[in-house]
């Protein structure tokens, strides 16, 4: 560290905040100093030459010269295998026990020396140096891992090692978790190291706060996901194939990834799109269900500053009859931002500002940060003492860093003691009237002036009974916390389903709640990331999640703000945010001509409530996205696959936001099928491009032909709105119905759609066949009714 950095530190945090951040990372250092072993020299391992294999249920061992790889297809159809003895658990991914073995899937002998395992749906082939191949029924290939290799101390420890991969020529990659750039990844290097990018970010900066070893690959051959199923730190290098023109030949797509340390395994899932995530979620757990009404319009602010504040705020909303579902408070309503406090002060009455607000509507929501202020007196920090609930060095001393409230301990979440104390604290911010919570500064973050702003490497951590360091832990910690804020919120209050997001987490963490962009730069730039950021993240099992409109750390300009809410609208999680310093962020703030245009969007996202609670329930029974790349329905549509400038919300619509200042039509790819403009009831024959209007006030959505939506009448009930379908052509949707906040079993409605006589006819099914009984009041749109 010199002079400069000293200085950066000081203007960042404040002049005492800086220099602790300094004495925090100097003690780091040194904590890593003595607390990590030298990696001295190295041995290189390969698998060598196969040696015999060994049926197992569901596929079997392999046995090499050097190594051992278990092969195995599991019921569903998944594929799963493990170098070095590495089996399916322990596991923070998996929701659940590893799924039974399918006992119908062989183990035989393959060409050339090699061996295989052959079953319903996939057929997974292993050369004699131990290459690895993932085929579909038919033989196409859709991934071929090559030998692995492993940098071993020679003193023992743990072992780093690389994996290199081959895709399809014309193949595309999606997820890594929450990327800036994307949702389709390009050639370079991205970092699997959870990460508080200190600031704003924008497409190019990487990592940021969620990352995942999770690829979704789409191919002429099929669509299949590969899950490498470690935490610690990597980095994963990809690189697109190349189509030979003419008789030339086609170069590979190519993946490298490279780990520090930790298990050699992978679950690989193929199928169509659909039946991927389905078998994903089936791995790693349903989608939390958000209750009903974060399904809404919610507003935040890092300084509200007062009760009084948060009341002018809120009758703002009424008086412009704009409508508002939750208000969250950032860390300034904590009492010097110890998490669990009050200042009393400024905020005099929260329960009693709840109640108000409850009666209005609108809901309370908290942040919860994970760093609690190590000072004796402090109610939290003594009772994570006597719970023994704190991060340790190796040496055995509390591992301490600074964050907001100055210098911190953390919870060890990886400790089943510590989530249960820490999900107990949570009855607190319950009495002060709190309808949720949001996870922040959980990577976990220690302010720095240098390195990487977390923990030691060489912090101690449980792991569930296993024991480890922060190296393992590190990309785990915002999931463990996320779980034990659920699962404490379920004990303290059973009748209710949790409404829980986090800024950072790891794959499974859509068990616990969804996410949202943190500190996304103010800009057209962020504005196009934070649409990338929901759909990647999407792809990876995560579908409730969404940017902070007009990104967090600027002023947007009117148009910026207004285009940002028009596509936040269409999103999962819809809501309002910025620093202190970067302004206001409620609509009439911007002028009257904004405030039009945004209480349209807001309105219309009010009308689209049923819609959004049909997808949540969807999301939950088979994780599939709300928000979902065009290529969805069509993995096979190459344009489709390269298209990152719309996407499908549900299978019913297509939104197209306005990513350029200045914009008032914009360029539209459609999948196959007719599909209507929403604003104009236009139609339009797909797969072609078209061109939309695109005015300030709205931005182009288009509905599906033949797609039932349920929507909010001028009544307050549900109704269908029904898109005519093509002549000679059918549609349909599903419906479930809001039952409430609580627990209660999804019911799904079935309904289909055609035309007779030219009307369109919309009935029902049931188990006991089709019915126009629909319950439901039917409005047709885009053709004769």
């Amino acid at each position: 560290m010199d002079g400069d950095d000293l200085v950066r530190s000081v203007k960042a945090f404040g002049s005492v905040r800086g220099l602790r951040a300094v004495r925090s990372a100097l003690r780091r250092r040194r904590a890593d100093g003595w607390g990590l072993p030298a990696r001295g020299p190295e041995r290189a391992r390969v698998p060598g030459r196969v040696q015999g294999a060994e049926p197992r249920p569901g596929g079997g061992v392999v046995r090499f010269a050097r190594s051992d790889l278990e092969v195995r297809v599991a019921v569903g159809g998944a594929v799963f295998w493990g170098w070095d003895g590495a089996g399916p658990e322990p596991s923070y991914a998996l929701a659940g026990p590893a799924p039974e073995p399918d006992a119908r899937a062989v183990l035989e002998p393959d060409t050339d020396g090699g061996w295989r395992v052959v079953s319903e749906r996939v057929m997974v082939a292993v050369s004699r140096h131990g290459a690895v191949e993932v085929r579909t029924p038919g033989g196409l290939l859709l991934r071929r891992e090559l030998p692995p290799r492993w940098w071993e101390p020679a003193d023992g420890g743990p072992g780093r090692w690389v994996q290199r991969s081959e895709v399809a020529a014309d193949a595309r990659v999606f997820g890594l978790g929450g990327r800036a750039h994307g949702p389709r990844l390009r050639d370079g290097t991205y970092r699997l190291w959870n990460t508080d990018p200190r600031g704003g970010f924008a497409p190019g900066d990487d990592p940021l706060y969620i990352t995942m070893p999770v690829q979704l690959v789409v191919a002429d051959a099929g669509t299949h996901l590969a899950f490498y199923d470690n935490t610690w730190d990597g980095r994963v290098l990809l690189r697109e194939g190349e189509e030979g023109a003419g008789s030339g030949h086609d170069r590979a797509g190519y993946s490298e990834l490279r780990m520090e340390g930790g298990p050699l395994r992978c679950w690989v899932v193929a199928g169509t799109p659909a039946r991927v995530l389905r078998g994903w979620t089936a791995l790693t757990g349903a989608p939390a269900l958000p209750p009903s009404w974060a399904l809404g319009p919610q507003h935040a602010r890092w300084g509200f500053g007062s009760e009084a504040e948060v009341r002018r705020v809120v009758a703002g909303y009424r008086e412009h009859r704009l409508p508002l579902s939750a208000l969250h408070l950032d860390i300034d309503h904590y009492d010097a931002h110890q998490v669990f406090t009050v200042d009393r002060e400024r905020f005099p009455d929260l329960p009693g500002l709840a109640r108000d607000l409850a009666e209005d509507g609108v809901r309370l929501v908290s942040i919860v940060d994970p760093a609690v202020k190590a000072r004796r007196g402090n109610a939290v920090y003594e009772s994570g003492l006597a719970a023994d609930a704190f991060v340790r060095d190796a040496r055995g001393g509390e591992v301490r860093g600074v964050v907001w409230p100055g210098e911190c301990v953390y919870p060890d979440f990886t400790d089943p003691r510590a989530r249960e104390w820490w999900g107990g604290l949570y009855q607190e911010r319950l009495d002060q009237g709190f309808a949720g919570v949001w996870h922040d500064m959980n990577e976990p973050t220690s302010f720095a002036p240098f390195g990487d702003p977390t923990l030691p490497r060489s912090a101690r951590h449980a792991l569930d009974g296993r024991g480890g360091d922060h190296r393992e832990a590190h990309n785990v910690y915002g999931l463990a916390m996320a779980r034990a804020g659920y699962e404490g919120l379920r004990r303290l209050r059973p009748d209710e389903r949790p409404f829980l997001f986090s800024r950072s987490g790891w794959a499974g963490m859509q068990r616990y709640g969804g996410t949202w962009s943190g500190d996304v730069s103010t800009g057209w730039p962020g504005l196009r990331a934070s649409l990338a950021l929901v759909l990647g993240l999407g792809l990876c099992g995560v579908p409730y999640s969404g940017p902070d409109v007009g990104g967090f750390d600027g002023s947007p300009s009117p148009e910026l703000y207004l285009r940002w809410l028009q596509l936040a609208a269409l999103l999962p999680f819809f809501r309002t945010h910025s620093a202190l310093w970067a302004g206001r962020r409620e609509p009439w703030e911007f002028g009257p001509q904004v405030l039009g245009h945004a209480r349209a969007a807001l309105l219309e996202r009010e009308r689209l409530r049923p819609y959004f609670m049909t997808l949540a329930q969807l999301a939950r029974l088979t994780g599939a996205p709300y928000a979902r790349p065009l290529w969805w329905g069509a993995p096979g549509d190459r344009a489709l696959r390269d298209c990152e400038d719309a996407f499908l919300l549900g299978d019913a619509l297509l939104v197209a936001p306005v990513f350029e200042q200045g914009t008032d039509r914009r360029a539209v790819r459609l999948p196959r099928g007719r599909w209507y403009d929403t604003a104009t009831e236009e139609p339009h024959e797909g797969p072609c491009q078209v061109l939309l209007d695109a005015p300030l006030a709205r931005i182009p959505v288009l509905a599906r032909a033949g797609s039932v939506i349920p929507v909010r009448g001028t009544d307050g009930e549900v109704e269908l709105e029904v898109w005519a379908p093509a002549a000679g052509r059918t549609g349909g949707g599903l419906v479930v119905r809001d039952a409430g906040d609580g627990w209660e079993a999804a019911v799904v409605e079935r309904f289909t759609t055609r035309t007779a006589g030219g009307r369109v006819v919309v009935e029902r099914t049931t188990r006991e066949g089709a019915t126009r009984e629909l319950g439901y009041a039917v409005r047709v749109r885009g053709g004769e009714g």
